[in-house]
């Protein structure tokens, strides 16, 4: 199935983003970013910002802003049978505009990656394309969220994305 990822959550003033690969179907059809009930996305970022579970979708969205984190995928269009990151055919990658965003997202500082396919996608299909100025912008990749990834627990998951709270534990992509 051919599909599409959805608009950027970000404000001018974001000085992190958090790149993930593709929606899944759960998030495709609801049109929210990891809609999926089992994905602990949301669960992380209320932890991490202290937020209110009982938030909707919109203002979550706005915390995100509030707080200063951009969310977007590395993906615009693909086309994947199921939810699965590994299902995704390679030919039919075509990556977002991430230097385009980063032009008008110009303190963006950090890039953090929802799992391994999000940071590879990064590096195949978009790192190249970035002006030299923001090549070395610092990345770093976590744990996936995603329900796939059950063989880490949220505990262990919330621990490794406390890195986003701080500035001096990541390195530049290059």
């Amino acid at each position: 199935m051919f599909i599409h990822s959805f608009e950027p959550i970000a404000d001018p003033q974001a000085t992190l983003l958090i790149l993930g690969s593709m929606p899944g179907k759960a998030s495709l059809q609801a049109q929210q970013y990891y809609a999926h009930p089992r994905n602990s996305f949301w669960r992380i970022i209320e932890s991490l910002f202290a937020l209110r579970a009982d938030l909707d979708y919109a203002q979550r969205c706005q915390s995100l802003k509030t707080h200063r984190v951009a969310l977007w995928d590395v993906l615009q269009t693909c086309t994947r049978a199921s939810s699965l990151d590994s299902d995704i055919v390679t030919s039919s990658i075509v990556p977002n505009d991430l230097a385009g965003f980063l032009r008008a997202h110009p303190r963006v500082t950090r890039i953090f990656f929802n799992g391994a396919k999000a940071e590879s996608i990064y590096r195949k299909h978009i790192l190249t394309r970035l002006p030299d100025n923001r090549k070395d912008i610092a990345c770093a990749r976590l744990p996936s969220t995603s329900p796939a990834h059950a063989a880490m627990s949220f505990t262990d998951k919330l621990e490794q994305w406390r890195v986003i709270l701080s500035t001096d534990q990541i390195k530049p992509s290059s």
